[in-house]
């Protein structure tokens, strides 16, 4: 009864915290603290102390990803220092137009997602365009947050190919590649991608209805003009590390993503190497920018090292394994309400993989359609109001608040994947 007020106590407080605004660096280990105290973890002594199992889920995450998380940083740094990323939106802007200000952004977000670049790096890139859109066509503001977070996090994030390490962590623990179960994926996607367009669009023009306008700031970015490259050099690079990534996850597995987010690199500098405003900036920023991602994501990763040795942690697990009918269901709660309670997509499926992958494989469920259930998932309950994306997006980005912005955010990337999630596992239970 302990163990399990105090993995709850620790999880609730986490969130509460990070909602506040404290660090991550600093609220993940209190948390944890909390956890091994209540669950008579040592603080300091023997094998399975405090601080040798926050700090072996820690340093392991980032041993296994640093590589990833930096070239991709650096990839995306690179796409809108050249002016790479701008060039793509404004490609797409002019061929829709004004009047379609919510699909651009919408656009705009998912093909860069899709191509590799961070995806806190695209909120930053698409978010001046973003509200140059809105303020035009005279849509609240409120519901830019939302309209970044659906192009960049749901229908792309998490489907067959993406970059994102979100599909790529799977690899490691069952030998699949970033383009398993496409097919499904492939119809999945293009649910959450109507869907959620159509749900965006709905909640706008109820807003629009019921008197809601745009209301400009002091403090709005100014689109400055400049000389930009043309959007096939913004769009090259990103087809480049889609194609290596095709080609070279057979034979390197995950590590063919540091291998495609190399030559995406290496391809903008070559092309796009007289638009740099600033590269050593680049470089600075763009590995700074890596180091707080991965680091924030580690110290979640460290917090979940000592949940998952408490007994409530174990019975927990347990129990949703041992859920009646379909396996893929199991998995998916698994995954789900641990990437939900760390408010991380990668790091619920890094605490939760090496424990529930060898018994669903056992069980015979097929490793690709595993593979797809466990990307999937992960970018649904992630999203809480605790999630690193999120409160970046809402506060340090959009300059919203929780309680603006967040239901909007909250359909289209928790209910909408959720949906989605329901509707794989159906088909991988009909085909």
């Amino acid at each position: 009864m302990l163990s399990m007020f105090g993995l709850v106590s620790g999880l609730v407080l986490l969130i509460v915290l990070t909602i506040r605004g404290m660090n991550l660096f600093i609220a993940a280990p209190v948390c944890a603290l909390l956890v091994a105290v209540t669950n008579q973890i040592p603080v300091f002594t023997g094998d399975s102390s405090f601080i040798d199992l926050y700090m072996s889920g820690f340093s392991g995450f980032i041993a296994a990803w640093f590589f990833m998380f930096l070239l991709g940083a650096i990839f995306g740094k690179f796409m809108e220092d050249t002016g790479g990323a701008d060039a793509v939106a404004r490609w797409i802007v002019s061929k829709l137009g004004f009047k379609h200000a919510v699909l651009a952004v919408v656009l705009a977000c998912a093909i860069l997602t899709y191509g590799g670049v961070s995806l806190f790096v695209v909120a930053f890139s698409v978010y001046p365009m973003a509200v140059s859109l809105f303020k035009d066509a005279n849509l609240p503001r409120r519901f830019i947050p939302a309209t970044l977070a659906f192009g960049s996090v749901t229908f792309t994030m998490t489907s067959a190919g993406s970059p994102e390490i979100q599909n790529w962590i799977p690899i490691k623990y069952l030998g699949t590649s970033p383009f398993a179960a496409w097919e499904v994926s492939l119809v999945v996607a293009l649910f959450m991608a109507c869907f959620g367009y159509w749900w965006l669009r709905r909640m706008i023009n109820k807003a629009l209805a019921n008197g809601e306008t745009f209301e400009p700031r002091e403090q709005d970015p100014k689109i400055a003009e400049r000389d930009y490259p043309h959007p096939l050099s913004g769009l090259v690079p990103l087809l480049v590390v889609l194609v290596l990534s095709f080609l070279l996850h057979d034979s390197l597995a995950q590590y063919a993503l540091i291998i495609a987010l190399t030559g995406g690199v290496l391809t903008l500098m070559v092309i796009n190497f007289r638009y740099f405003q600033n590269l050593a900036g680049a470089v600075n920023t763009g590995t700074t920018g890596a180091l707080v991602a991965i680091g924030n994501t580690a110290a979640v990763v460290g917090f979940g090292s000592i949940a998952k040795n408490t007994e409530a942690f174990a019975a927990t697990v347990d129990l949703m394994t041992q859920l009646p009918g379909n396996e893929l269901i199991g998995a998916a709660i698994a995954v789900s309400v641990i990437a939900g309670l760390t408010g991380s997509a990668s790091g619920g499926q890094v605490i939760v993989l090496p424990l529930v992958a060898p018994h669903y494989i056992d069980q015979g469920v097929p490793p690709d359609q595993l593979h797809r259930i466990v990307a999937i998932s992960s970018g649904a309950l992630d999203t809480l109001p605790h999630n690193g994306y999120v409160v970046t997006t809402i506060r340090a980005i959009c300059h919203e608040t929780h309680q603006a912005a967040y239901r909007a955010m909250a359909a289209l990337t928790l209910v909408t994947p959720v949906l989605g999630l329901t509707l794989a596992i159906a088909l991988f239970s009909v085909f």
